[in-house]
C-alpha cells in the first residue's frame, strides 16, 4: 500500500511539474492554456509540490494570489491530513 502511495504521489507530483511548464509555454506562445481549475485540481489531488516548484522554476502564475496562497495553503493542509492519519 505504500508503495501505492509513493507512486501515486511522484507521478501527480511530476504532472503538475510538467503541467505548470506546459502552460507557461503555451502562454509565452499565445496557445490554448491549461484552464487554472485543472492547475489548481492536480494541485489538490496530491500535486502540490510538484505544482509549487515547477511554479517557481518557470516564474508562472506567481503574481496570482489563487496560486501563490492557494498551492502553499493547500499543500499545508494535506501535510497536516497525513500527519493526522498517521498518528491515528
Amino acid at each position: 500500500m505504500a508503495e501505492f502511495l509513493l507512486l501515486y504521489l511522484l507521478i501527480v507530483n511530476a504532472l503538475g511539474f510538467v503541467l505548470m511548464l506546459v502552460d507557461k509555454f503555451k502562454a509565452k506562445k499565445n496557445l490554448w492554456r491549461i484552464p487554472e481549475a485543472t492547475l489548481m485540481m492536480v494541485a489538490a489531488i496530491g500535486g502540490s509540490v510538484g505544482s509549487l516548484i515547477g511554479m517557481y522554476t518557470v516564474r508562472h502564475k506567481t503574481k496570482h494570489r489563487k496560486f501563490t496562497v492557494g498551492i502553499p495553503l493547500i499543500l499545508v493542509v494535506q501535510v497536516v491530513l497525513a500527519v493526522w492519519i498517521l498518528l491515528l
